[in-house]
């Protein structure tokens, strides 16, 4: 019985051993080290500060094109809203002179109708004179 209360001791030993070893604090950095480490953590709050201000430069500039741009679409719907009302300002007057001008051909033309009406009929009277011979109840004799 004596070995297996032995062996049992020894692996109780090697356990409580590896127990003890991982739950060890870890040992503090060395003073050099710590120096790295500082460094290394300035440099990149450095680097992330440098980052933040890039970051902010340009947002800067994008804000300052954007407005520019804006400002630009701004200008030209304005010049296009001008165009459109000349646009139509102008087809609206050439509308109105087209209109005008038919309306006077047309009062031109219709006179010169009733003019001309007025020649065929008196044309007319002239190439066939009323027969005062002819009666207009009697009928036409053939032969």
């Amino acid at each position: 019985m004596k070995r297996p209360l032995h062996k049992a001791l020894i692996l109780v030993f090697a356990v409580s051993s590896i127990c003890a070893a991982g739950c060890q604090e870890a040992e503090a950095p060395s003073e050099k080290k710590s120096r790295v480490i500082a460094a290394r953590n300035m440099e990149l709050e450095k680097q992330v500060a440098d980052r933040d201000k890039q970051i902010d430069d340009l947002k800067a500039q994008h804000t300052a094109k954007l407005g520019a741009e804006q400002k630009k679409l701004g200008d030209c719907q304005k010049q296009t809203a001008d165009c459109k009302q000349r646009l139509e300002k102008g087809m609206e007057e050439k509308v109105n002179e087209v209109l005008v001008a038919s309306i006077e051909e047309s009062a031109k033309i219709r006179a010169e109708n009733e003019v001309l009406k007025a020649e065929i009929a008196e044309l007319k009277a002239k190439l066939n004179p009323p027969a005062e011979t002819e009666k207009p109840n009697e009928p036409e004799k053939k032969e």
